[in-house]
């Protein structure tokens, strides 16, 4: 159920684990004189301090601190797991991110006060969902964010079996509305979509693929970063064709709106561009892939880039060369 409820899990085992050397040791109440007598000290004298050996594995590095901690921890009414909302709103929602539709439906069950907490639940649904259409709409009364993201959630597996399916499903349910800019914005801010049926789905819808391309902001970017930044958003085909043509060209003057001085200092235009991503997509491959032997030289590269785009300085190709070698490849 993820790390958030590993390490509650975690702690409640040790709280349990402490709580049992310390209430049912030697010294029943507690004192440290009883304790004292019966590890074999005469009356009187301080008792010996246990040997790091003598402890068990987890008493090590943890100390009175921790011990005072856990005691605190065990006289709480709350005996099951710990409460999330004794944490920060922050931190609880960091650990529930972790989890899956199913999983909050059971940690709603064990938290049952924060399960029904709606400013945690929205800011589940944009933490995952960053924009939808009906997050700028006048909800109704007795709306519920938590069900929203069960919608949401059903919305995003049905989209990743068939997109056009989970469209419609989110139409239906009046979280998007059919308008390229904002099918755009939502999946621009979505991360759990499916990247294969959203490079479907892209490929047939190309006005919002254009829209798409104008969310993104090059401005100060270099090129090879610039690229990786648009290809974690639009995945590349697998294979070289009309689409992959498609994104470098839309990509290139993209780019160059972002970056007036640069066109006007380096010389970039986007043709150039253009030209210039198809030589980072091969070099690429040529560095990254087991199966060539003979990788491409700096000196060969620049020979040939130079020679497709010649307004392009040997410098600004040779940085390009050493950021595809340093960095890696700009489609992975």
């Amino acid at each position: 159920m993820g790390q958030g409820l590993w390490r509650v899990a975690r702690n409640q085992q040790l709280q349990q684990e402490y709580g049992e050397h310390w209430d049912a040791g030697p010294g029943l109440d507690g004192d440290p004189q009883d304790l004292g007598m019966e590890m074999g000290a005469n009356p009187g004298q301080a008792p010996p301090s246990p040997m790091v050996g003598d402890l068990p594995p987890h008493q090590h590095c943890q100390g009175a601190d921790i011990y005072q901690l856990l005691r605190a921890r065990r006289g709480k009414e709350q005996q099951g797991f710990i409460d999330l909302e004794m944490l920060p709103p922050e931190l609880s929602i960091t650990i529930l991110s972790y989890l899956n539709a199913t999983d909050l439906c059971l940690a709603s069950c064990v938290w049952q006060d924060l399960g029904h907490d709606e400013y945690l639940w929205q800011g589940l649904c944009k933490s995952t969902w960053g924009h939808c259409s009906i997050y700028n709409r006048r909800l109704p009364y007795g709306f519920s964010y938590r069900r929203l993201y069960m919608m949401l959630d059903e919305g995003s597996l049905t989209f990743n079996a068939n997109h056009q399916e989970g469209i419609s499903y989110f139409m239906s349910k009046g979280i998007l509305v059919d308008h390229p800019k904002e099918l755009a914005k939502f999946i621009f801010c979505t991360r759990t979509l499916n990247w294969k049926m959203l490079r479907v789905y892209l490929d047939e819808r190309r006005d919002v693929l254009d829209e798409l391309v104008t969310l993104h902001n090059f401005s100060n970017q270099f090129l090879p970063n610039a690229l990786r930044d648009f290809f974690r958003h639009i995945h590349a085909p697998e294979e070289r064709g009309e689409y992959l043509e498609t994104l470098i060209t839309k990509f290139s003057h993209r780019f160059c709106a972002c970056n007036p001085v640069l066109v006007r200092d380096v010389g970039l235009s986007p043709d150039a561009v253009y030209v210039l991503c198809y030589s980072l997509i091969l070099l690429s491959i040529d560095l990254t892939s087991p199966h060539v032997k003979n990788k491409m030289s700096k000196r060969e590269f620049i020979r040939n880039t130079r020679h497709a785009a010649q307004n392009i300085s040997e410098d600004f190709v040779g940085h390009l060369y050493d950021n595809i070698y340093l960095i890696g490849h700009v489609a992975a």
